[in-house]
């Protein structure tokens, strides 16, 4: 039987459990929106959702993915589990460093305090890229040259989702943010 399915749906029920639960406590506690409605958190979002489906499809519907892949199985396997604990934990990190500051996408109107603790030290994205982390764990797993095509997609949706949260961030809290943008890479070293 191929594992590789199962764990997908595994992975994505943890991630997407820590995030919903995330979104629901918070807007409980603060009574108002917590998700922008702009055109880049939608493109993006849409793009993961497509990105996600599109893994769970390969993964289920191909008889072996991964199987006629360059890389052995043990290769693919330990490096894809590796990103996808990783992708875990950057995101719990994230969510939970974030507080009540947590967002998604740009709200123009509300006001949160700039974090610069935690996991918020090393990046300034880190919920971003644990997703993209484990997408890319997908692709190993999956040995899917679609699905490299779709993380590139979803890298570029990303990017410009961060662009106009940095935009606005900027405009926010002025020169702490300048200063934390030049302290704390985008992503993981650049």
């Amino acid at each position: 039987m191929n594992e590789l399915p199962w764990i997908i749906v595994l992975h994505q029920c943890i991630f997407q459990s820590m995030f919903f639960a995330k979104n629901i406590r918070l807007k409980r506690r603060i009574g108002g929106p917590i998700r922008g409605n702009n055109l880049e958190a939608n493109l993006a979002i849409a793009l993961f959702v497509v990105f996600i489906a599109s893994a769970l499809a390969i993964a289920f519907l191909t008889p072996a993915p991964g199987g006629d892949a360059p890389l052995p199985a043990g290769v693919t396997h330990t490096g894809g589990l590796a990103l996808l604990l990783a992708s875990l934990l950057l995101a719990r990190a994230a969510l939970r460093d974030m507080g009540d500051a947590w967002r998604v996408g740009v709200i123009e109107e509300a006001r949160t305090e700039l974090v610069e603790r935690g996991i918020y030290r090393f990046s300034r994205n880190p919920f971003f890229l644990a997703y993209l982390v484990g997408f890319a764990a997908y692709g190993i797993l999956l040995q899917s040259a679609a699905l490299l095509g779709l993380l590139l997609a979803c890298m570029a949706a990303t990017h410009a989702m961060i662009l106009k949260e940095e935009a606005f961030l900027e405009s926010s809290h002025g020169n702490l943010y300048t200063a934390y943008k030049q302290r704390v890479p985008r992503y993981i070293g650049f």
